[in-house]
């Protein structure tokens, strides 16, 4: 049986990004942080119970951020368009670590966070998505390594809390696949199809009415300690919690039309944080849910896993 879910959502921040993405909880500042992505800069406020301390903070990056993770010594990594840095404090000097191994005039990196042993991964997205020229990278050492191939905007980048499946959606394709995961060396094998979401209407466009309903494409994802996947639905207003099997648990709605990635966080882990986004959404949309593109939050009964540290190589 799916359980329907209409949870009360809380706004943290209330002037919205153009496409945040990227949420992590910070356990040791109690900090949320995130980026966004067409802003070209990364987020962060303080959060206590459901309501932040303080404003949000800014950080202007001068290239698109795709993802961001905390560093185990203190600071952050980011993939921005061109490569992958290393920052020891917020707003500090980036120190670049890998250059990204693409064109960087067709694609950029775009969804991604650390591996239960710390090493750092982010899939990139092919913008003008009519090819599935997207790979998934995982640094080794300070070398980019790809692992898996074949999407035309990588997303939804989890693990299992036994850190023995690795998952990776492909958001154009609808589709959320899964690898055994070697956790020591880091290596994936026995490729699967996880869950199969149903395709874009042909010809669907938000708010017409009499058309076919639409249940969204797989954004970006969290697992929670049950193991369950959470992934955010663009499009669909709502995430769908699956099983470790792919069975569909739960559907939630969420309070705007696109949520782009879940998060768990709080001193509990049950508090759940989504990003969101407003870029390219019609007039219409904007005036009806004028908060898109803002964060938000609300409390569940299933804690979720805590964010994994990047441990950059001695």
């Amino acid at each position: 049986m799916t359980l329907q879910l209409s949870p009360v959502w809380n706004a943290l921040s209330r002037t919205p990004d153009g496409l945040s993405e990227s949420p992590f909880w910070h356990p040791h500042e109690q900090r949320l942080y995130w980026v966004d992505i067409p802003g070209c800069r990364a987020a962060r406020v303080s959060v206590q119970g459901d309501q932040t301390k303080g404003p949000v903070e800014y950080w202007p990056l001068g290239q698109e951020p795709g993802c961001i993770a905390p560093v185990q010594s203190g600071g952050l990594v980011l993939a921005l368009r061109d490569g992958i840095y290393l920052a020891r404090e917020w707003g500090g000097p980036l120190r670049a670590l890998a250059a990204a191994p693409y064109d960087t005039g067709r694609l950029r990196f775009n969804d991604g966070k650390c591996d239960p042993q710390g090493r750092f991964w982010a899939g990139s997205m092919y913008e003008p998505r009519d090819q599935a020229l997207g790979v998934l990278y995982a640094m080794q050492g300070l070398h980019l390594q790809a692992m898996a191939h074949g999407a035309t905007t990588a997303n939804g980048l989890a693990w299992s809390p036994d850190a023995r499946t690795l998952y990776w959606a492909d958001t154009a394709a609808h589709c959320v696949r899964a690898w055994d995961f070697e956790a020591s060396s880091g290596a994936v094998s026995k490729e699967r199809v996880f869950h199969q979401f149903a395709s874009k209407p042909a010809g669907w466009v938000w708010g017409q009415p009499g058309q076919s309903a639409y249940g969204g494409r797989p954004d970006g994802a969290a697992v929670d300690a049950e193991g369950a996947y959470w992934s955010a639905q663009y499009e669909g207003q709502r995430l769908v919690r699956l099983s470790p099997q792919g069975e569909v648990l739960a559907k939630i709605d969420t309070p705007v039309p696109c949520p782009t990635m879940p998060c768990f966080g709080g001193p509990d882990l049950q508090t759940l944080f989504i990003t969101t986004s407003r870029q390219g959404r019609s007039d219409a949309e904007l005036a009806r849910y004028p908060l898109a593109g803002c964060i938000f939050s609300t409390r569940v009964d299933v804690p979720g896993l805590p964010v994994n540290f990047y441990r950059p190589p001695a």
